[in-house]
């Protein structure tokens, strides 16, 4: 969300951001309704002080006796009255029309964003591992977990449709055990740029304020699934985390603020018809662990970068070999001022996947929400700056240790991080 008074001080800067996201200039038509507001409001509040002072006069003209000045001024109190009334009732309009155009306008890239239309824009930052073929011709996740007889897409489809699976034995605990292990690393005390995140757990079903705070309402209702009783249903936690310091004034001395958690996440996949139909890709229903972080102004640059590589190094600890893209401003999130996707390597495939995503948004979610915190230097209040990024998507890095540790008789080894969590297990064979 924008400040309309950024919008009238920085209009060429404006529209010029709105240009790189692919946008139309929108400056002219907003700064019209504003100043129509304005205009407005300046005649309410010129009838507001009419109305007092007329009202002060009616009290005089009765103590002068003067009956016929005191009847004129109230009828002129009671036609203000009714102005005053109409105004107010354009006043509210006006605001709700304001909010509804700015709340539909993405957030504006960075200056080191690169522009571009798509993917195909994407800037690579750096690679970690080296992609290699673990067996002759691998098999995508789905073949290796139906073929253990632990993936079952056809009971899920009979359960609850297309884009759902039934997980088991000890393919259901290797999901469980990398939820945990990441986890683990990111509430580890903190260790220069890792670790130091607090655990939550968070409502899954929230109110529209909440999805609107974060951004995903009004713009991307049908990406979400409703309830009938007027419940969101969490696309990631990002929502429920970011939206705990919603309408408060923290003290800077809280910040930053590190949380994480691990929920079911659901997302309709409105515009997804056609892309990864098999398999575990691309999912109603899938689980997360979620980073958000609440910073100052100031700091969320080096937030955005610290956060990036708390995601990568769970790749890192897995021996899994990723890349880390930097998008451009045609492909970024609608709240997004800047964003890594960090992609993971898919021997099945033969491609790299995006398994996270780590945002900087700088205030734009705050001032939906209305979270601010105290400067401890000047004492003035401030929006805060709000982060969110996958630490990692749980479900896509099942099948990345599935697919990067396949065996040539259809085993999963398992990685050595993760043994622990599986109480010594090394290897995931058919039926286990």
């Amino acid at each position: 969300m924008f400040d309309i008074k950024w919008i009238r001080d920085n209009a060429a800067l404006f529209d010029a951001s709105l240009k790189r996201r692919g946008l139309e200039p929108l400056s002219a038509k907003l700064l019209a309704m504003d100043e129509a507001r304005r205009a407005n409001l300046t005649t309410l509040q010129d009838a507001q002080s009419r109305r007092n002072a007329a009202s002060k006069e009616i009290g005089k003209a009765k103590g002068a006796k003067d009956e016929a000045l005191a009847a004129k001024l109230m009828a002129e109190v009671a036609d203000l009255k009714n102005r005053i009334a109409g105004g107010e009732e354009q006043e509210r309009a006006d605001t709700a029309a304001m909010e509804a155009a700015l709340a539909v306008i993405p957030n504006l890239p960075l200056a080191e964003v690169p522009d571009g239309k798509d993917a195909g824009d994407n800037t690579e930052v750096r690679r970690w591992g080296e992609p290699k073929k673990p067996v002759a011709a691998p098999k995508q996740h789905f073949e290796i977990g139906e073929g253990l007889g632990l993936m079952d897409f056809e009971s899920a489809q009979k359960i609850s449709g297309a884009r759902f699976v039934v997980l088991k034995g000890a393919l259901s605990r290797l999901e469980r055990a990398i939820a945990q292990l990441m986890l683990d690393m990111h509430t580890a005390p903190a260790n220069g740029r890792l670790g130091g995140y607090t655990e939550y757990q968070v409502p899954l079903l929230v109110r529209d304020a909440a999805a609107y705070g974060t951004g995903n309402l009004p713009k991307f209702a049908e990406d979400l699934f409703h309830t009938e009783n007027g419940f969101w249903l969490i696309p990631t936690a990002e929502v429920s985390l970011t939206n705990l310091v919603r309408e408060q004034i923290l003290d800077e001395s809280q910040l930053p603020m590190r949380m994480t958690a691990w929920t079911p996440c659901f997302r309709s996949e409105a515009g997804a018809a056609g892309r990864d139909t098999r398999g575990m890709i691309r999912q109603h229903q899938f689980s997360k662990v979620e980073l958000v972080s609440i910073t100052t102004p100031e700091t969320s640059i080096d937030e955005h970068e610290r956060m990036t590589a708390n995601a990568e190094a769970v790749l890192q600890r897995l021996g899994l070999p990723y890349r880390t893209m930097l998008l451009c401003t045609g492909d970024m999130g609608f709240a997004s001022q800047k964003t890594y996707d960090i992609e993971v390597w898919l021997p099945g495939q033969d491609a790299y996947r995006e398994i996270s995503s780590c945002s900087v948004c700088g205030d734009f979610q705050s001032r939906r929400m209305g979270a601010r915190y105290r400067d401890k230097a000047t004492k003035e209040v401030r929006h805060v700056h709000t982060l969110n990024g996958s630490g990692l998507a749980v479900g896509r890095t099942l099948i990345a240790v599935m697919e990067n540790y396949q065996q040539d008789d259809g085993s999963i080894l398992i990685p050595e991080a993760l043994r622990p969590y599986m109480g010594g297990m090394e290897r995931i064979v058919r039926g286990a």
